[in-house]
């Protein structure tokens, strides 16, 4: 998993000055632990560097799209986390405006009712399915 683009100035705010943005963002990242030990965190210039040892390619890609999603976050490099190979087909979506999570489903699953499979795959990113907001990007499991 190499560098995924975010909106910069789009997300979460958790930090207001760069020198406290990587502890911020490991905090928020811990918080939830999608499943990465030994995790470290830098930033510099709105790229985030991830580091240390995800359970499953799951917790890598949770990891990264909480880095992401964060303001003042445009790039996010995974090259330094480790994790078991992909199996499970995924598609990533940067959320447009008017989008919602029933209308996301309809278009990747084919049903909007399915809206819950991408809640679920989210909820460390989305607390309420309700509450998305254009250029959040998110993950669409196809399997």
């Amino acid at each position: 998993m190499g560098l995924f683009d975010f909106a910069k100035e789009m997300g979460k705010k958790l930090f207001n000055r760069d020198e406290e943005a990587a502890k911020k963002i490991q905090e928020h990242i811990e918080a939830e632990n999608p499943g990465v030990e030994n995790l470290a965190v830098s930033y510099e210039d709105g790229q985030v560097r991830l580091s240390g040892t995800a359970a499953t390619a799951e917790a890598m890609e949770k990891a990264v799209l909480m880095a992401g999603n964060v303001r003042g976050v445009a790039v996010v490099s995974a090259a330094e986390l480790t994790a078991p190979a992909v199996t499970a087909r995924v598609e990533y979506y940067v959320v447009q405006s008017g989008d919602t999570l029933g209308a996301i489903a309809k278009r990747f699953l084919g049903n909007a009712m399915k809206y819950p499979q991408i809640f679920e795959a989210n909820r460390e990113v989305i607390k309420d399915p309700n509450l998305i907001y254009p250029g959040q990007k998110i993950r669409i499991p196809l399997d």
